[in-house]
């Protein structure tokens, strides 16, 4: 990343649905964003299982797509629904494939930042915690920025764009903090 360079986003969507609210999220972020920002969506359906056994110099295709796209970014945005108080198998899945070899994974100091979005009325806030954590354990540099929960996330974005404004900016405020983290980390490798 220089000065003229645009930052580069990763965004990690971890629902496999076709119609995920996840993946929604972050086209319409994708399209929010100005033109000093470009970020791409990763979906996790062709990510297999971790398997140590599959991890060595040849892991299996789609694992090995998702560790060069999170070590090409200069941040990840990582945006999951709430299944049963926690984050999906698919999000965690792919959080172990970005955190190995140990002490050396694409994830280890990457700024990341969490979104979690429901129909319902929590907007996945539980599963926050347990993303958090499970970043933090990788290694990565979780930004600290109010959790980004979107309730009702059906009625707040439509079509790829956000519908809400309050949503759009709250958001968008959470990415900043992610791009002052990536500024962060620039200065002091310069």
């Amino acid at each position: 990343m220089t000065d003229r360079s645009p930052v580069k986003l990763l965004g990690i969507s971890g629902s496999l649905r076709a119609g995920s609210f996840s993946t929604a999220v972050l086209e319409a972020l994708s399209a929010a964003l100005g033109s000093n920002v470009q970020m791409s969506v990763f979906r996790l359906n062709d990510v297999a299982l971790y398997n140590q056994d599959e991890d060595n110099e040849h892991p299996p295709a789609g694992a090995a797509a998702l560790r060069a796209a999170i070590a090409a970014a200069d941040g990840v945005i990582l945006a999951s629904p709430e299944y049963n108080y926690g984050t999906t198998g698919a999000m965690k899945n792919a959080i172990d494939w970005g955190s190995r070899p140990y002490a050396r994974g694409a994830l280890l100091g990457k700024p990341a930042l969490v979104i979690t979005s429901s129909p319902g009325s929590t907007g996945g806030i539980r599963a926050q915690a347990q993303l958090r954590e499970t970043l933090s354990a990788a290694g990565a540099r979780v930004v600290p920025y109010p959790h980004l929960a979107i309730p009702g996330v059906a009625e707040k974005v439509k079509d790829g764009v956000f519908v809400d404004d309050k949503t759009r900016e709250f958001v968008l405020g959470g990415v900043n903090a992610l791009l002052a983290e990536i500024a962060l980390i620039a200065t002091k490798a310069a």
